[in-house]
Parts: C-alpha cells; sequence; structure tokens
C-alpha cells in the first residue's frame, strides 16, 4: 500500500515552503549574494590595448616631464656639481660604446676593412672614456671639445645641404641655423670651460621648459584617454 504524503506540523504547505527556503541563495547560510551569479563574482570587462596604450602614454609623458623639470632645478642649483657628474658619465658612455664596438668589430662585419674601422674606433672611444675619469676637468674639457666639434660638422652638413637643395622646407631658416650651429661649435671649442658653463646654464632652463610642456601634454593626453571605452 501507498503511504501518505508526510504532513509537516503547519500543515500541507509547510514542507513546500521548507523546500523552497532550502534553495533560495538568499536564505542559505554561506550562498553567495543574489546579484552574482552561480558560476562566482562579477568581474568588469578586460581592458583593451587602446585603452591600455592610451592609458599608459599620458602616464610615460607625465614621468618624462616630472624628470625633465626636477632635472633643470638640480642643473639650475647646482651647475658645477652638475657638470661634474655630465663628465662622468660621458667617460662611462665612451667606454660602453667603446665595448660595443670592439665587440662588433669582431662579431657583425665580413669586410676586413670595417673590422679594422670598428675596432680602431671602439679602442679611440675607450681611451677617451679611461682620460675622463683621470680627472674632473679633463671630462669637461673633453665634453666641451666633444659637443663643439659635433656642432661644427653639423653646422657646416646643415649649410651645404640647404644651400644646394633648393626645393628644401624653409631653406632660409635652416642655412641660419646651420651657420649659428657653426659658430657655436667655433665658440664651444675656443673657450671649452667657459662655454661649458654657460652652456649648462641654457641646459638647465632648457629642461625646466620642457618639463612643464611635458607635464601639461601629458593631462591633456589623460582627458583624451578618458574619453576611450575600456573595452576597446
Amino acid at each position: 500500500m501507498t503511504e501518505p504524503p508526510s504532513v509537516g506540523p503547519g500543515g500541507p504547505g509547510d514542507d513546500d515552503r521548507r523546500v523552497h527556503a532550502m534553495r533560495d541563495p538568499r536564505t542559505t547560510p554561506g550562498a553567495p549574494p543574489a546579484s552574482e551569479s552561480p558560476e562566482g563574482p562579477y568581474e568588469p570587462p578586460l581592458e583593451g590595448p587602446l585603452h591600455f596604450l592610451s592609458r599608459a602614454a599620458w602616464q610615460a609623458v607625465l614621468v618624462t616631464g616630472v624628470a625633465a623639470l626636477v632635472l633643470g632645478i638640480l642643473v639650475l642649483l647646482w651647475p658645477g656639481a652638475s657638470l661634474l657628474a655630465a663628465g662622468v658619465l660621458f667617460g662611462v658612455y665612451l667606454v660602453v660604446s667603446g665595448v660595443l664596438q670592439l665587440v662588433s668589430a669582431f662579431g657583425t662585419h665580413k669586410s676586413t676593412a670595417l673590422r679594422v674601422l670598428a675596432f680602431a674606433s671602439g679602442a679611440l672611444s675607450i681611451l677617451l672614456g679611461l682620460f675622463c675619469f683621470r680627472g674632473a676637468m679633463q671630462s669637461i674639457l673633453l665634453l666641451a671639445l666633444w659637443i663643439g666639434i659635433g656642432w661644427l660638422i653639423r653646422g657646416i652638413t646643415q649649410t651645404i645641404a640647404a644651400i644646394h637643395d633648393r626645393t628644401a622646407p624653409a631653406r632660409g631658416w635652416q642655412i641660419f641655423l646651420g651657420v649659428l650651429t657653426f659658430i657655436a661649435g667655433i665658440v664651444l671649442i675656443d673657450s671649452p670651460l667657459e662655454s661649458v658653463a654657460v652652456l649648462t646654464l641654457i641646459g638647465g632652463w632648457w629642461l625646466i621648459v620642457v618639463g612643464v610642456m611635458e607635464i601639461v601634454t601629458a593631462f591633456r593626453i589623460r582627458g583624451h584617454a578618458q574619453q576611450v571605452p575600456r573595452t576597446v
């Protein structure tokens, strides 16, 4: 014989209510909230590549601007120490670049002439770098001569290129800047120590201006980046 269905103490509907209460996550201890899906809590959509690049862009520009601003202030506050640091860093640069040129002389060039040229250039760079470590004045003097020779060559090549190329944009300005760079190179070679001192002050103010402009640009980029959807 079939047994009659069990009846709870509250009547026939008590068992149904108890079953529904057990299935209801709001009345089950330890159950996730009703707003959560059975698979787990809600997760925001993944960040798209364009949104990531736009967010990283303004942060990188901001860091660059702050670094330039701080460096410019330090250069103006301690110009002598800045010159010494620049001389040491220049010596390190020469030694490292010389070692890399020596390595490339034995590894990448196939022509004997290129091997010899890379080896001679690397050895000379290492010697000049070691010369910078002999004293502060030597490193500053070598740095000034290096910059002066670079400006001299750049001024000559820029002026000649602008004179021969009549279709060059802003040809007159290029000739003017070439001549000005050439004259600056001669002055720097003729009076290296005095010129480097003045150049240090100019470089400090230039870093401050560039830093402020980079910071303003970073916040402008941030405003445009906030308009990019997260999933893009």
